[in-house]
């Protein structure tokens, strides 16, 4: 079976997958508000109450954060904005931040990060430790960082041994809280990998449901691009072998196959973790949602479309 699953030129795909509503059922997706403001309407493209993650680029003005969480909720989609550890100066900014996303933009969901730059602005460089800050306790959901492939930021030489132990202590937190929580993954391009995963979260007592990071349709450039900035050090590999094809080079990847070895996975009693597919629609939110709305039946029908 093919690794990745790429359109072909006349429109039909490489194989004929099995049905994919229930597995993009809920499903999320993420945006920055440069790019929330290339879409007119967001109700033409996502279901209703869609959770829309908002990306915090380092440098990014917490005005333009707050109104796109602002549009979001009047649309009526369920903002979820990045806290991001490494980028927030001090307890005092982290306080105004809540204070007015809650009150300005109704916002009850956050997902709690480190972020990705290498030193941190000011107290705070963990996701834990804006956790331990207590200024999260009156939001309704919670998620946090998974890394399928492990985290070279929190493990260096590799493996996953810290990311393990700091998993544990999210989940004896999201034990002790009201708050329901879960974890959000980097994107993955195999089903494989990300199974094993779950059988190793589950091994080690960590049972927080998984939302699934996966690549929207993009260009394979693009991709590799995205995988080297993030890096996805395994999914790299298959995309570098994957681009040494030139008949490949220039069609456009589509997570098909990801999401239909998934879904055959969950069918037979395995994954259960994954509760959901989060996308990261890296070759455009428009194109990310016409494709779910083509392949996602009713669950991935649009507000406006009756």
């Amino acid at each position: 079976m093919a690794l990745l699953n790429f359109r072909k030129k006349d429109g039909a795909t490489a194989s004929a997958p099995q049905s994919l509503e229930g597995i993009l059922a809920g499903y999320s997706i993420e945006v920055m508000p440069r790019t929330a403001e290339k879409v007119e309407d967001f109700r033409a493209l996502l279901p209703k109450g869609t959770r829309v993650y908002i990306a915090h680029i380092d440098g990014t003005p917490f005005d333009e954060m707050l109104a796109t969480a602002e549009r979001l909720s009047a649309e009526g989609y369920t903002p979820m904005p990045h806290f991001p550890a490494r980028t927030i100066p001090d307890r005092a900014t982290l306080a105004d931040w809540i204070a007015r996303y809650q009150g300005e933009a109704g916002v009850t969901e956050g997902l709690i990060l480190a972020g990705g730059i290498p030193a941190a602005h000011g107290e705070y460089h963990s996701s834990m430790q804006l956790l331990e800050t207590g200024l999260f306790d009156g939001f309704d959901r919670l998620h946090v960082a998974g890394h399928p492939e492990g985290n070279r930021d929190i493990d260096p030489k590799g493996g996953e041994a810290e990311v393990m132990a700091a998993l544990k202590w999210k989940q004896d937190f999201a034990n002790r809280s009201d708050a329901a929580f879960a974890m959000a993954t980097q994107f993955a391009f195999e089903a494989g990998p990300v199974l094993d995963w779950t059988d190793r979260l589950a091994a080690n007592g960590i049972t927080m449901p998984v939302h699934l990071g996966v690549a929207g349709p993009a260009k394979l450039q693009t991709l590799i691009k995205f995988a080297i900035a993030c890096g996805v050090g395994a999914s790299l590999s298959v995309l570098q072998k994957r681009a040494k094809d030139v008949t490949k080079l220039l069609l456009p990847f589509e997570p098909t196959e990801i999401l239909s070895d998934l879904a055959a996975a969950r069918a037979q009693g395995r994954g259960q973790q994954i509760e959901a597919i989060h996308f990261f629609p890296l070759g455009g939110i428009k194109t990310n949602a016409n494709w779910a709305i083509e392949h996602g039946g009713a669950s991935a029908r649009p507000v406006t479309v009756a």
